[in-house]
């Protein structure tokens, strides 16, 4: 979470993200799981925009527990959805602590709703999470953060939409971390299901994804505002036979949390490696900063030393000093030099003396800012 990555470098934008990935997915999914193997399944609805996620967690519960709609972006705050049962898992600050819960009505942002049904069996909990390209960067982050709490990630994307670039860069980071996946492609036209189906499966193979579960979603009318029962039935039957099967959740559990484990080793290098660049960039600097202004006090000195100073106007200045004779009068008592400044402070006009100062230290400070700034 320290880790300075505060210099401009190539690697640091990547590698400020990367630790924040990391300590988000240590507090939010890492410790909470290893403390508590038999917690609920955390299954995180995920997705582009408008590929139907708020739907197909409307269709998965039965009911209208998240708002699905055409503007963008829809869901601003996440919702969570379990059975009473599951209520302590993730009523307190054990999962997604820095979430704050809010029931009985729709969060704000830095919230969760958390919605109970008695229809969901206990052991599984669906969240609805943000697009993960939303145009609100916060939404962005947001689902990233919900998807590295995931015990499982079920994945929408749409037939007209699955070979884009974001659908893959997720897919790739599930990959990455080891993170059980399944991925729905939702509104297939019915005539190109196998086709379209095929090609994303094959697709899911040669990104080494093979184990992933797909379900397809064939463009229905909605019914009441959600899928047809007949295009969600096969993923809610295989949902909640995990939340039945008490080995099935357990292996899924292991395999995101071994998954996990096994990146953070991988992914620290990274960071580690974008800190020791950012390292000797900062001693880069250091050297070109010490150079420069090394070179400036060699400057001062040289302007100094070669008498460069007592050009110009100084120069006019001392000539005019030594021409009026305050050269030697300057050489007498100290009534005499006494009574010239009294003199001049009573005329208003400074003495060809007052003239050479003042031109020496001008000549002076136009010398130290020219190598000033020719430092900066």
């Amino acid at each position: 979470a320290d880790a300075p990555l505060g210099l401009a470098t190539h690697e640091a934008e990547g590698a400020r993200r990367a630790a924040h990935g990391i300590t988000d997915q240590i507090d939010d999914y890492l410790l909470p799981r290893l403390l508590d193997l038999d917690a609920p399944l955390l299954t995180v609805v995920g997705g582009s925009t408008g590929a139907g996620k708020s739907t197909l967690v409307n269709s998965l519960v039965g009911a209208p527990v998240t708002t699905a709609g055409v503007l963008r972006p829809t869901t601003r705050a996440p919702v969570l959805v379990c059975a009473p049962a599951d209520v302590p898992s993730f009523s307190g600050d054990r999962v997604l602590p820095g979430l704050a819960r809010v029931t009985g009505g729709a969060g704000g942002p830095g919230t969760v709703q958390l919605v109970v049904r008695g229809d969901l069996p206990a052991g599984l909990a669906v969240l609805d999470a943000p697009d993960v390209d939303s145009v609100v960067e916060s939404n962005r982050e947001l689902a990233g953060q919900l998807l590295a709490a995931a015990d499982l990630w079920v994945f929408v994307t749409t037939a007209s939409r699955y070979a884009d670039a974001v659908p893959w860069d997720v897919l790739r980071t599930a990959q990455e971390r080891g993170t059980a996946l399944a991925v729905v492609l939702d509104r297939v036209p019915p005539e190109a299901s196998q086709e379209v189906s095929a090609d994303l499966a094959g697709m899911l193979d040669r990104a080494g994804l093979a184990g992933a579960r797909l379900f397809v979603v064939e463009e229905r009318p909605l019914v009441e505002g959600r899928l047809p029962e007949d295009q969600v039935a096969p993923l809610r039957a295989w949902l909640h036979a995990l939340a039945a099967d008490s080995d099935a959740r357990a292996a899924v559990v292991r395999q995101t949390l071994t998954g996990a484990l096994d990146s953070l080793e991988q992914r620290a290098a990274g960071v580690a490696v974008a800190i020791e660049v950012q390292d000797a960039a900062a001693r880069s600097l250091q050297q070109a900063a010490t150079a420069a202004y090394d070179m400036a006090r060699a400057g001062v000195d040289e302007g100094v030393r070669s008498g460069s100073l007592l050009r110009g106007e100084v120069l006019a200045r001392w000539q005019e000093f030594v021409g009026t004779g305050e050269w030697m009068r300057s050489l007498q008592s100290s009534v005499g030099q006494l009574r010239d400044r009294i003199t001049s402070a009573l005329t208003g006009r400074p003495t060809p003396a007052d003239g050479v100062q003042v031109a020496l230290e001008d000549s002076v400070e136009r010398l130290l800012r020219a190598e000033a700034d020719r430092a900066a």
